[in-house]
């Protein structure tokens, strides 16, 4: 007689209920049982060194493990990161123990219950009068590019004639977002004037604006042009400086309303590649756009109005970029939709060891994985091809 075992795919209690339910439990049973199926590992930072071993010695008492650094056992109140390892069961039962102890285990009580929380909590974005649930589909944003130099596009939609052709093109395949930007921000490249930008990006919007309903977003880093884009009809914002390079974007989109895309960007497009270094590129990503939120909303900006973008390709080597796409989904822990940009990046040549016009499959495959591993939008310039590949991608994750 043979038993064969096999390891099981479990990401949320959903897929834990979905398996019990072969086994035909009662009620009480999967309750019970499934929570205890969904395992989880938490990364946390800034805890005191005498908290960190009282919380390994709760977390053991109850079946999990706290995983600490060999300087935590010095007890001298110096700040180290752990990691917290168990099942959702153990989480529930170390909030409780937490509640009672000091050295501000409170307070990670709390962020431990917001963070396993926020993974079943609905998540809509409202963008242009509609209403998205980001957990039925994955959201696609079409480029328009209306630059003469774009790594990719530079130069073939530069009349604005041509672009909003483009865009009405990508909209009937089935774009939900059409993302119009007028600066270049390929590696190596120099920002351009305000006339110049505004130039190239108002007639298109205004065009657009005149013959779809589909949402706009102005892709930009200057404040004015956000707002003239704003008033020609965008919905949103879609800024790769994370509203750091001009004081008046924040204020802008606070008084709007608006929902705003913050992306992390080591450097400016003229130096961000070259030579960019992590000590840990996930970590220092997200403590980036995490400190970004945080700063747009003591602002005033709306916590249902930000998205969050790690920024493939900007400031980042091949591993980084691979690195970020296998583990997107850690960038959901910040509580914000997550938006993936690899549409015929530089990563995929070099994978690949092709040009440009050639990295339609690399593509697709970056961003069937990227929705697997929890990307909300992907920004994306094959529309067609994508709307069909993120469709299947959402089935088999199960949105929807």
């Amino acid at each position: 007689m043979r038993f064969n075992p096999r390891f099981l795919t479990i990401q949320d209690i959903e897929g834990a209920k979905g398996r019990l339910q072969l086994l035909g439990p009662s009620e009480q049973g999967l309750s019970i049982m499934a929570p205890k199926m969904v395992c989880r590992s938490v990364y946390v930072e800034n805890v005191d060194s005498r908290a960190a071993n009282m919380l390994k010695q709760n977390m053991l008492s109850i079946g999990g493990e706290v995983s600490l650094p060999r300087d935590a056992f010095a007890f001298d109140g110096s700040q180290i990161a752990v990691i917290i390892s168990g099942n959702l069961k153990h989480y529930r039962e170390l909030m409780k123990k937490l509640r009672l102890q000091p050295f501000g285990l409170r307070i990670l009580a709390d962020e431990l219950e917001q963070l396993l929380d926020s993974e079943s909590a609905g998540r809509i974005l409202k963008l242009g009068g509609r209403a998205y649930d980001l957990g039925r589909r994955t959201l696609i944003m079409g480029v328009i590019n209306t630059t003469p130099d774009s790594f990719s596009d530079g130069g073939i939609h530069i009349s604005a004639e041509d672009a909003v052709e483009h865009g009405l093109r990508l909209a009937g395949e089935g774009a939900d977002i059409l993302d119009v930007g007028g600066e270049s921000t390929r590696p190596g490249s120099d920002f351009v004037s305000l006339e110049e930008e505004l130039q190239r990006v108002i007639p298109v919007i205004e065009g657009l604006a005149k013959l779809t309903d589909i949402p706009i977003s102005i892709d930009t880093t200057k404040a004015e042009v956000a707002r003239r884009g704003l008033d020609a009809g965008c919905a949103m914002v879609n800024e790769i400086s994370a509203m750091r390079l001009e004081e008046d974007m924040l204020p802008l989109v606070v008084s709007r309303n608006v929902p705003v895309c913050l992306m992390h960007m080591q450097g400016m497009p003229k130096d961000m590649q070259v030579e960019p270094r992590y000590d840990d590129v996930i970590r220092e990503i997200a403590q980036f756009l995490r400190e970004r939120a945080d700063a747009a909303v003591e602002a005033g900006v709306s916590p249902s109005n930000i998205m969050i973008d790690p920024g493939i390709g900007f400031g980042k080597a091949l591993e980084h970029n691979l690195e970020i796409i296998k583990c997107l989904r850690e960038f959901r822990s910040l509580g914000y939709p997550v938006v993936l940009g690899p549409s015929r990046k530089s990563f995929i040549g070099k994978v690949l060891d092709l040009p440009v016009d050639e990295r339609l499959e690399g593509t697709a495959a970056a961003v069937a994985l990227g929705i697997a591993n929890g990307a909300d939008m992907v920004r994306v310039h094959d529309v067609k091809e994508m709307v069909r590949v993120s469709r299947i991608a959402d089935a088999i994750v199960g949105k929807g």
